[in-house]
């Protein structure tokens, strides 16, 4: 089995040494992923944009690795303030509604003040049918 790595191009993967997701085997592991666009390394202030951004960067990260959002089995949601979770469920109910992942919330402090919400996947790509 071959190992990827797959980067975003942020400063932070290779200031901090990891990767935006890992291929394993048929495994796919995406990072904490927060709402920067990484195009700019601008966040949007608002909690929905961030949401949106966040599921945006894991799909690219799960679409250079050959897999896509309905391949997601897991996801963990980090919020600094949990009373907000229920402020994202139309922007998780859009991406993950019919696919239905296992999940779990956990209210966290982020690394950046700025971070309203995180977002963690693992896929399992489907066989080639």
């Amino acid at each position: 089995m071959t190992r990827q790595l797959i980067s975003s191009g942020s400063t932070f993967e290779e200031q901090i040494g990891y990767s935006r997701a890992v291929v394993d085997g048929e495994w796919v592991f995406v990072s904490g992923t927060t709402g920067f666009d990484y195009a700019t390394m601008s966040i949007p202030e608002g909690l929905l944009e961030q949401a949106e951004q966040c599921l945006k960067n894991i799909e690219s990260a799960l679409q250079q690795a050959g897999s896509g959002l309905a391949d997601v089995v897991r996801v963990t949601y980090m919020l600094p303030n949990a009373a907000e979770f229920p402020q994202c469920w139309p922007v998780l109910r859009k991406y993950f509604g019919q696919i239905r992942p296992a999940a779990t919330m956990i209210s966290a402090g982020l690394a950046d003040p700025r971070m309203r919400i995180e977002i963690e996947v693992t896929a399992r790509k489907r066989a080639a049918s």
